[in-house]
């Protein structure tokens, strides 16, 4: 690579990192580059490619609206579908040019002297830019608790984010860490394989129908052809979608329908009340992720498979021990653990002007302006970032207004050539209404999830719909302060 100085680097190339460089490129924004740690574009939907994978959120909203997935094959897409997707999102936008493969970025500090991003990367050295856009997103680091006796285990053992095909399921006793959103996922296909499945569950899930749908070819042709179908569509899901955001909202009517909803989808599917009740929550309804899956309850009514709400104690050569004592022989483990949620940055080292590093500034948990802007930060702008998730509608919303907000900061930056760093009173400000808003919801009530710090503080979340959020994220320069190139911080 040239000594070239980018206009923007891109961190990752799942829906974050590639919207944003297509919003880059239909502005005309060309000196660009997506660095990718991987062999490959896709971020969770490359990783992610265990049996079932699928989104839990309906295909004609999680698309971008200056590019809909016109004939995505169901409701629900899999894996598979939406890594075609984001293929032929860089293809039709020509960003295979801008990606560098391989090109994981391993530190970035503000150079005061040049107001440059320094970024090292991975077989590619230094390269600085103007602009630095991590687009991380908030589950792409897989986590595996730390067990008794681990090591100890002969078997084959993997993280779901990691599937391993090459390990043969038939008629082996397969063990399943973890009974969440990947692991409804891929249970009911490993049982269809595994000799004996036993499923280790921390909590119980709310679970909500996903009820499938396939689009006829006829459908599709429609979608295609005329395109207002398909936008109509959209629309629809959308509106239904941001209503049910009072699903989320404290003692509210919606809340207590969609718990009605929940515990009647389970005790349709499942007939025996001692599994029944493992299966009940003790928290409030959306507290945690709500679950939508049509199959992951009457797999557990197969003769093969078990559930199991001990803890584990520890692990042994060919099998565990649970907290009860029992012994479950194993001769795979898979870990459906989760991830690193609240590590937005990762491993990544981001100084900002003062010296002070990203990681630091979060030690106590993430915080940024409208998930986007940190203060000491120049030209840092992240995608996902904290307070950004939703529990009710579709990310690829969120994302869009992000990737605009941005584009217009970007646009300013060039256009004036200096460096922005979000106002520290706005930002603080912002953080505290945020958890304020935060008491009215849900995600906010006792229980354990991964929306939350150690302190019991919502980190990942929007308390609010997608609606408020576009609102509120509407770039104004009036918000930052701003340096010229070449002199010393000032408001311009």
């Amino acid at each position: 690579m040239s000594q070239q100085i980018l206009d923007v680097a891109i961190l990752g190339s799942g829906y974050g990192g590639l919207g944003m460089a297509a919003v880059l490129k239909q502005n005309g924004i060309e000196n660009f580059k997506i660095f990718e740690k991987a062999d490959a574009l896709g971020g969770v939907w490359r990783d992610n490619i265990y049996p079932g994978a699928a989104c839990d959120t309906q295909s004609h909203i999680y698309c971008f609206s200056y590019f809909p997935h016109l004939r995505v094959s169901r409701m629900y897409a899999g894996q598979e579908e939406l890594l075609g997707y984001l293929n032929d999102l860089a293809s039709h936008f020509n960003l295979h040019p801008h990606l560098s493969y391989n090109a994981e970025i391993t530190q970035a500090i503000w150079n005061k002297e040049q107001q440059l991003w320094d970024l090292e990367i991975q077989n590619l050295g230094r390269v600085q830019a103007k602009v630095f856009i991590p687009a991380w997103g908030q589950l792409n680091t897989p986590v595996i608790p730390s067990f008794k006796g681990a090591e100890r285990f002969q078997g084959q053992s993997f993280h779901s984010a990691a599937w391993q095909y090459e390990v043969n399921l038939t008629d082996k006793n397969v063990v399943s860490i973890g009974s969440a959103a990947s692991a409804v996922q891929y249970i009911p296909e490993v049982a269809k394989q595994a000799k004996q499945l036993t499923i280790f569950q921390r909590s119980a899930n709310w679970i909500m129908p996903r009820d499938q749908y396939v689009f006829s070819q006829a459908e599709l042709d429609e979608f295609e052809h005329h395109p207002a179908a398909f936008f109509a569509s959209r629309q629809h899901i959308h509106q239904m979608r941001e209503d049910g955001f009072h699903r989320t909202q404290h003692g509210s009517d919606m809340q207590k329908e969609g718990e009605r909803l929940a515990l009647q989808h389970l005790y349709d599917s499942i007939p025996d009340p001692i599994l029944r009740a493992k299966l009940t929550p003790d928290y409030e309804f959306g507290c945690k992720r709500i679950l939508r899956t049509d199959d992951y309850y009457p797999t557990l009514n197969r003769d093969n498979v078990s559930l199991v709400t001990d803890a584990i104690a520890e692990m042994s050569e060919h099998g565990i021990v649970t907290s009860a004592g029992e012994y479950i022989e194993a001769d795979v483990i898979i870990y459906g653990t989760g991830f690193a949620s609240q590590n937005f940055n990762g491993k990544l080292n981001i100084v900002a002007q003062n010296g002070e590093s990203l990681s630091q500034v979060w030690a106590d948990g993430a915080e940024a302006y409208l998930g986007l802007s940190v203060p000491q930060f120049n030209n840092l702008f992240l995608v996902y970032g904290p307070n950004t998730n939703l529990n009710h509608n579709s990310i690829v919303t969120m994302l869009e207004i992000q990737h605009q907000y941005i584009l217009e900061a970007v646009q300013h930056i060039l256009a004036h050539d200096v460096a922005l760093a979000v106002k520290p009173e706005l930002f603080e400000d912002y953080n505290h209404k945020i958890q304020q808003q935060m008491a009215h919801s849900a995600f906010s009530s006792d229980c354990s999830s991964w929306y939350k710090n150690a302190a019991g503080k919502v980190i990942n979340n929007w308390p609010l719909d997608v609606e408020a959020y576009r609102q509120a994220a509407q770039f104004q320069a009036s918000d930052y302060y701003s340096a010229h190139v070449g002199m010393e911080d000032q408001v311009v």
